[in-house]
């Protein structure tokens, strides 16, 4: 590797959390294939976050509620999103994800190959989201196969076989919304119900928009659950000192401990913005109209930040930024954290060890899909 960096760099089919380890010391910003400028380090990610006027969230031809939007704009639909994701709104599921928590750890055979990706996290994130939504539990095959090939058509970068999944995803809301709203007041009293009842500025929400904020919910949310669960229970049969101090901490310890972990291999690879001028940042002049990727990924290993990474969750806590930062930092961090804390618990005070299998090797996803595709592991 040399001081200058070829802009065309590709990241397709690597790791991306080895990868940008490479690049971040020396060439803290990229410029790939597609013409997108990739931040790389903490310093420039989250200045890039925090200024929402030299950096736009307005980057995709599709309607994208709220993380697409800007200025008061942007303000107007979070209010009404985040009521739905605050503590109040959250703490009477709490029950209902440890019953299906429960019900899937009793369901796991033990002492047989497990992929703790899609038999664990997948299916707890499909039955909680479901659950939380108020969605019938029929769409859960439905939901887990669009789970599995979205993933690969991503990982293919093969952009019609990916609009092609994601009107097949648009679909499958489309049929919950129109069937709520056809029902009118006899439609069930849950939250997407609740939800094509809200208005912003006085009228009521497009098919649209609650089409697209479902999506974010549903199609975002159930990956990002899934991979994260893949990338606990892989942490956690490599450092089983780390399971016995899970079994008796406190929530807020279990909490700050699956951040750290989180932190260091973050499948929550970027997001986007745009320049809507200039910019100079981590020594490179970018003119206006650029594509910028923010990676967390790499940002959450930076070595100017976080040291040699060692797991640390009271002295990193400050500088994650696994879901972000700034004004469009995850409005379901709340939601996603106690999901995970929940199905940790429950998993832990029903297995008495987790173990890799010899011989196979958790698999790596590859860019731009971050955590693990596959973590084979035995419960005992």
């Amino acid at each position: 590797m040399t001081d200058h960096m070829p802009d065309d760099l590709s990241v397709a089919g690597c790791d991306l959390r080895a990868y940008t380890d490479e690049l971040r010391p020396k060439h803290p910003v990229v410029r790939n294939i597609k013409g997108e400028w990739v931040l790389l380090r903490h310093t420039d990610v989250l200045a890039a976050a925090l200024d929402n006027k030299r950096f736009s969230s307005q980057v995709s031809r599709y309607l994208q509620v709220p993380n697409g939007l800007d200025g008061e704009e942007h303000s107007l639909y979070r209010n009404v999103i985040k009521q739905y994701l605050s503590q109040e709104a959250v703490e009477p599921f709490v029950p209902i994800f440890k019953r299906v928590a429960t019900q899937l750890v009793a369901e796991l055979p033990r002492g047989e190959v497990l992929d703790a990706v899609n038999d664990i996290g997948a299916v707890f994130a499909v039955r909680a989201q479901c659950a939380w939504l108020g969605w019938p539990a029929e769409l859960e095959p439905k939901l887990l196969a669009w789970m599995k090939e979205n993933h690969a058509a991503t990982r293919s970068s093969d952009h019609a076989w990916m609009a092609d999944i994601a009107e097949q995803f648009d679909e499958i809301i489309r049929y919950v919304v129109q069937t709520r709203r056809a029902a009118g007041s006899n439609a069930p009293d849950d939250l997407t119900t609740k939800l094509c009842r809200e208005t912003v500025n006085g009228q009521p929400l497009t098919e649209p928009e609650l089409v697209s904020i479902l999506r974010n919910w549903t199609g975002g949310d159930l990956s990002s659950i899934a991979l994260c669960v893949g990338v606990l229970i892989a942490h956690l049969a490599q450092h089983p000192e780390l399971v016995d101090r899970l079994r008796t901490a406190p929530n807020a310890e279990m909490e700050a401990i699956i951040d750290e972990i989180l932190r260091i291999d973050n499948p929550f690879a970027s997001n986007r913005r745009v320049t809507t001028c200039p910019v100079r940042i981590g020594g490179r002049e970018i003119p206006v109209g650029a594509k910028i990727k923010l990676n967390w990924t790499s940002a959450n290993r930076d070595e100017a930040v976080f040291g040699n990474n060692q797991f640390d969750p009271e002295g990193n806590a400050a500088a994650n930024i696994v879901y972000g930062a700034g004004k469009h930092i995850c409005p379901g961090r709340l939601l996603a954290t106690w999901e995970l804390r929940i199905v940790l618990q429950t998993l832990l005070s029903e297995v008495q060890s987790i173990e890799l299998v010899p011989g196979q090797p958790p698999e790596r996803e590859v860019a731009p899909v971050g955590g693990y595709h596959r973590v084979p592991v035995l419960l005992t």
